[in-house]
């Protein structure tokens, strides 16, 4: 499993990354490969039914909550005005909005249900201390909110990219034409139900933008 690596766009922020990594606020490559996330079983489809949903622009965040088979239960969307490479302002921001759409688990000994992490943002696939900042964000909210953390997919101009799994492809990509709702893997019309795949379930809640 390899990562590339980039300068991060909030290296500009003085003392941050070392705030950051000196308090454990933000994964490394390798430790977020160690941390045991689930693969998505089709991550495309995923990928293009939230993008069709949201219609992410530069620096939003879409989190996604998963439930078996991957059938989607809930989501919501929003621009991240500042950037940082400190994951506490990034988990704090995630948990307000799972708390918006979808009630807690932690009555639950085991999570149930997994949250992914879909982020779209300018410059290329590598790595960046912002997307680790990202991971122990989405990471940290989970635990709080019951939920399994899942994958944290970067979108750019070149296309989407799952981080830490290889896997990716050049549509979607930020900019890219929106795909009608009736068209995506995400609307109840056009899905056929299947055995072993991802499926999605139509999205059954208001996102919250």
């Amino acid at each position: 499993m390899a990562f590339g690596f980039a300068p991060s766009s909030a290296g500009s922020i003085p003392g941050s990354a070392s705030t950051a990594v000196r308090h454990g606020r933000l994964l490394e490559p390798s430790e977020w490969a160690a941390a045991g996330v689930p693969l998505l079983r089709n991550p495309r489809e995923v990928v293009s039914g939230l993008y069709a949903r949201h219609e992410p622009g530069p620096a939003t965040a879409v989190i996604a909550v998963l439930g078996p088979e991957e059938r989607l239960v809930a989501s919501a969307s929003f621009t991240q005005r500042t950037v940082s490479t400190d994951g506490w302002e990034y988990r704090n921001a995630l948990l307000s909005r799972l708390r918006r759409v979808i009630p807690h688990d932690l009555r639950r000994r085991t999570p149930v249900r997994t949250a992914v992490l879909l982020y779209s943002r300018e410059g290329d696939e590598r790595w960046t201390e912002e997307d680790g900042a990202w991971m122990w964000g989405l990471r940290d909210a989970c635990t709080l909110h019951g939920l399994r953390a899942g994958a944290y997919i970067t979108l750019t101009r070149g296309g989407w990219q799952v981080l830490g799994e290889g896997r990716g492809g050049r549509h979607p990509g930020l900019g890219s034409r929106p795909v009608p709702l009736g068209e995506s893997p995400l609307d109840a019309a056009s899905l056929t139900p299947r055995t072993g795949g991802g499926a999605l379930e139509a999205l059954r809640r208001t996102a919250a933008r």
